[in-house]
């Protein structure tokens, strides 16, 4: 998410052919087999859900067990979505590519006014890919100018990510919002003259200028822009805190508040912002956190 990071995170990248969505499934599966055997089963089942991953930048899925009302969860104070009826309820958590290894937990009130219980899980550990590239300083270092505005959209973009907002979403299962392949991957940190940045925190899906970009769930247009970075700029909320993010539009097809359908257009492919070739930079976010997209597609 180019204009809510640090400057280096919407340099050029160098596009390297990827795994197959497919392929990648089946290698996530069995790391997470390794890692909690139980887990790596429920991953698997047939239903609304994004594939369990639980690392960072990955998503875990938290049996709740049965409750007559919907639990209120919530992750360093952040609400969390919470999806199941009576008989059964899930949490479904976002973890931070910044998220330590090891335990962690939400918090878990059954009713209103019950007292709150702790939940760990487990945090296990995944290497992402690592680039090193010699760039012009100019590529790197903004001006005051620049800097400034940067600033100014990031304090605004944190105002968007915040948005929390009912209905819930019943089908988390998404479609690619734009055909072709993937240019560069999520969670692919970059250095850039010896100097590490922030890791890559969507999917970058290379098309040409004026593809259609589609909405990949239903959702409501909470943010437009033109930002320094991202350039052509639309954010979607799905409801519960669940969130996309389309960059570098070379036009926008859709305003603040309209809603959305699966399928529908939002904007075009393009270059817009601090790139040097035609994309789609995707993000997804759940509960403030950006995760990887590729776990919410079809495997």
């Amino acid at each position: 998410m180019h204009a809510a990071m640090p400057p280096s995170s919407a340099l050029p990248s160098v596009c390297r052919p990827e795994l197959p969505w497919p392929r990648r499934r089946w290698l996530q599966a069995a790391a997470l087999a390794a890692l909690c055997p139980g887990a790596a089963l429920h991953a698997r089942e047939d239903g609304p859900w994004p594939q369990a991953l639980p690392v960072p930048g990955g998503v875990a899925r938290l049996d709740l067990g049965p409750a007559p009302e919907r639990p209120v969860v919530h992750a360093d104070g952040v609400p969390v979505l919470v999806l199941g009826s009576a008989s059964g309820w899930t949490a479904v958590v976002g973890i931070a590519l910044s998220a330590p290894v090891g335990e962690a937990h939400v918090s878990v009130q059954a009713a209103a006014g019950a007292a709150a219980r702790r939940l760990a899980y487990r945090v296990g550990r995944k290497q992402y890919r690592e680039q090193r590239l010699t760039v012009a300083p100019r590529t790197v270092d903004l001006s005051p100018e620049d800097l400034a505005r940067f600033e100014r959209e990031h304090a605004h973009q944190q105002e968007v990510m915040a948005t929390f907002s009912t209905p819930l979403p019943q089908d988390l299962r998404m479609r690619a919002p734009v055909p072709g392949p993937r240019s560069s991957s999520f969670g692919l940190r970059r250095v850039f003259n010896g100097q590490a940045r922030n890791p890559h925190s969507g999917m970058d899906i290379a098309a040409p200028t004026g593809t259609p970009v589609a909405a990949p769930l239903p959702g409501r247009v909470i943010d437009v822009g033109d930002y320094f970075f991202n350039g052509g700029t639309v954010w979607l909320d799905h409801g519960g805190g669940l969130l996309s993010l389309y960059c570098h539009l070379s036009a926008v097809d859709c305003q603040v508040g309209e809603a959305l359908e699966r399928g529908q257009r939002l904007g075009r492919v393009g270059a817009t912002g601090r790139v040097t070739g035609p994309h789609l930079h995707w993000g997804v976010m759940l509960n403030r956190a950006m995760v990887d997209p590729a776990l919410f597609l079809p495997a």
